[in-house]
Formats: C-alpha cells, structure tokens, sequence
C-alpha cells in the first residue's frame, strides 16, 4: 500500500495572539454595532493563543474590494505552497524532479490558472506530470486530497504524488458582515499550508502506510457549511448547529469504516488525527467517539497553536503525530468535515 513519506508546513508571516484578534474584532465590529462588546467572549472560549495571519491587521481594517483580496490570495497561495513543498522535498530527501503528480486543494480564493500551474512556475517540476486542482471541499480538503494522492500511489506503484493543501481563510474576511457566524470564524480561522508526499509501494519509501479512505454526504445538510459568493467577495456560511449534527450522525459512520477494516471501534485507535474545527466541535467528537483523550490531544495543541486553517489543519496534526514516534502496529485515523455537508476519512498503519 502506498505510503507517507513525508509531511511539511508553512505559515505566513504575520502572527497574532488571541487576545490582539480580539481587540482588532472590537475595533472592526464597534463602528457599525454598538453591542459588540457582548458577542466578543467567543474568542475567550475558542481554545485558541495564536495564530498566523497573510496581512497585517491594520489591511483588515480597509473596505478591500473582492478583487484586491483575491489577488493577495494568489500571491500569499503561492508563496505558502512553494515554502511548504520546499521543506516536504527537503525532509524527504526528493527533488521535484521525482514528482510525478501534483495535487494543489483550496477554498480561500479563485486562480485560473490553478495554484498547481503557479507552482509549477516557481519549481523545477518536470514538464509532463499531472496536476489536479481541487477547490471548494473546505476543511475535508486536506484529508479528501489525501486520499486522491494514495489512490494515484497505488494504482502507478512507482510513482509519488505531491499534495499540497493552501487556505487564507483570513482574507475572506467580511468587514461589513456583523452576523454572529461572521464573528465566531473570526474567533477561529487563520492561514496556512502543509505538502504531503505520498509514494506508491514499488517507489522505496518508508512512513505509515494508507489502508483505506471513506466519504460520506448527509443527504439535505447544504446549509450547515460553505461560502455565499457576494459582490466583497466570499461570505461565510457556518451553522451553530455543526456539534449538534455532529452528536446524532457522526458515529455510525466512522464505525461502518472501521468495520471495514476489521477495527471494533474508536477505541482501538492509538492516534484520531482530527482536524479541529473548533472547540465545540472537538468535544463533541470526544463526546460520540469512545476513545483516550491522549488519541486527539494532538488536534486540541495545534487548535491552540495556529487556530483553524481549513483544509491543511488536519495535515499540521498529522505531522505532530508523526513526531511523536508511534509505534509499529499503531492506526491512525485521519478525520475531518467540510460543506456537503461531508465527512472525510483516512486509515493508516505504522
């Protein structure tokens, strides 16, 4: 089965505490909604110190019209995915001539040509390797881009396949929006990438290997995540009622998965890899999954560290964990949910 052979991140320049996120959100928010000051505790109870923004925060600060914050996208997108993939090369020990599909997920921004064409003119790719765009599966992204890069690695065995998942979700920003749901992202969303390298079985790599993936689409959920696209540019859309459907529907889903893989139960997970997009919805895994707190610890110190970053968040976990040192015999599910409204999974085995 394919393997990962390596994991890497990247993150902008900007870094800003929760308590400074705060203070911009009051400064943003006061002049157009005088009781601000009583929906500012959700970033007290985010489970957030810091995170790391493309601009500085005065440039929040400015009417950006839709057009200026996708050109930053394009350029931040870039600059990020190259860092990211110079560093996953690195460790790896590759170079992108070894590269023989590209996969570039996104939802933060527009680009045509893809982000994947734009990196191929800032590497020295080779000219014939495939690339595939994927755009507008949100915070599923990192792990459903996982999954087409181990279904690549194992149907060409020699090959290795380039994953790179880039958000700047701050740039999305609606300055004008003063809807509960807007303050909460801003509670919660940050930037950042991550580039995973997967190699199929006749390539020679080493790393924990990819037993299988499951999606699943709630039928009627279209409403609980995703983007109105309005003339400032992308709209948030991010029901209060996520944790709740997480509670009544999650469960029969992941165990239908591990059943498949001759797995009793959450409980037999050493590591649940799962991007936390959210507090509340973090506990409210906890909460369907029978499992050790230690198996998600890892999710709940990169929420603390970096804030939610869409798709690559679970990849930032993924590569705490594997720091961590697991031990041979070890399974890891990786897990994360995104507009559809989706679930995305991935097993692996060290």
């Amino acid at each position: 089965m394919p393997v990962i052979e390596a994991v890497a991140t990247a993150l902008p320049r900007y870094r800003l505490t929760q308590a400074e996120a705060k203070q911009l959100a009051a400064r943003l928010f006061q002049s157009f909604h005088q009781a601000v000051d009583r929906y500012l505790s959700v970033f007290d109870h985010a489970a957030i110190d810091e995170r790391y923004l493309c601009m500085p925060p005065e440039w929040y600060e400015r009417d950006n019209p839709f057009s200026e914050k996708n050109r930053r996208f394009i350029d931040m997108a870039c600059q990020l995915g190259k860092e990211a993939v110079d560093r996953c090369l690195a460790e790896s020990g590759r170079s992108p001539a070894d590269i023989d599909h590209v996969i570039v997920v996104t939802s933060t921004g527009i680009a045509t040509p893809s982000l994947d064409a734009h990196l191929m003119n800032r590497l020295p790719f080779r000219r014939n390797i495939r690339r595939t765009p994927v755009w507008g599966l949100g915070c599923a992204g990192g792990v459903a881009g996982l999954t087409l890069a181990c279904e690549w690695a194992q149907a060409f065995p020699r090959s290795r396949v380039l994953m790179v998942a880039i958000e700047c979700c701050s740039l999305t920003f609606q300055r004008h929006d003063l809807s509960k749901r807007n303050l909460v992202a801003a509670s919660l969303f940050a930037d950042g990438a991550a580039a995973v390298l997967v190699a199929g079985d006749d390539a020679g790599a080493v790393g924990p290997r990819w037993l299988g993936s499951m999606s699943h689409t709630w039928e009627d959920s279209l409403d609980l995540m995703g983007w109105h696209v309005t003339d400032d540019g992308l709209e948030v859309v991010f029901s209060k009622q996520i944790p709740a459907f997480v509670r009544q529907y999650l469960l029969p889903v992941v165990k239908e998965f591990l059943q498949q893989h001759d797995l009793s139960g959450a409980a037999a997970l050493r590591h649940v890899i799962a991007h936390p997009g959210g507090a509340k919805v973090l506990h409210a895994l906890m909460e369907v999954l029978p499992m050790d707190p230690a198996a998600v610890a890892p999710s709940w110190r990169v929420l603390k560290r970096y804030g939610n970053m869409s798709s690559p968040t679970v990849l930032f976990v993924l590569k705490e964990v594997m720091q961590s040192g697991p031990k041979p015999g070890d399974c890891g599910l990786l897990l994360a949910m995104g507009p559809g409204f989706s679930v995305e999974q991935v097993l692996l085995a060290w």
